[in-house]
């Protein structure tokens, strides 16, 4: 197993979080962890309450996939382009209904990898477009 920056979150975006295997979090989450997103009002802090945010979007969306569009790292820090899609089929998310819609969305993140593990994450994404394509926003009139 690689600890290079780069391909620690590109295994991060492609098992966990994609692929939803849960039994790579160990490997590449650390306990310390501290990741801001557009789908909590605070950043979550620590290993638990950050595999409960991912189980959570997994849970809405079971289908939930990212695709990388591009990897750039420097030292411990790697920057990531990509896709994200899913179908709103499980769970409740941000007080809709499962609606049956699907949303597809460009984002961006950023990661700070330390010993081997993620230990930070900020995430920058089309979340007014995910809204809309899920149906609890109207489209925005051209």
């Amino acid at each position: 197993m690689s600890t290079e920056p780069k391909e620690i979150v590109r295994r991060y975006l492609g098992r966990y979080v994609s692929g939803g295997d849960e039994s790579v979090a160990d490997e590449l989450v650390a306990e310390e962890i501290v990741f801001a997103s557009p789908y909590a009002p605070q950043p979550v802090e620590g290993k638990g309450a950050f595999e409960q945010m991912i189980a959570g979007l997994r849970a809405a969306f079971p289908d939930l996939a990212i695709r990388e569009e591009a990897l750039i790292a420097e030292d411990d820090l790697v920057a990531a382009r990509w896709v994200a899609s899913g179908t709103h089929t499980g769970t409740p998310f941000a007080g809709l209904e499962p609606s049956g819609r699907r949303f597809e969305i460009a984002g961006m993140s950023f990661y700070r990898v330390r010993a081997g593990k993620i230990v930070a994450g900020w995430v920058c994404d089309d979340s007014l477009g995910m809204l809309t394509q899920l149906g609890a926003m109207p489209a925005p009139v051209a």
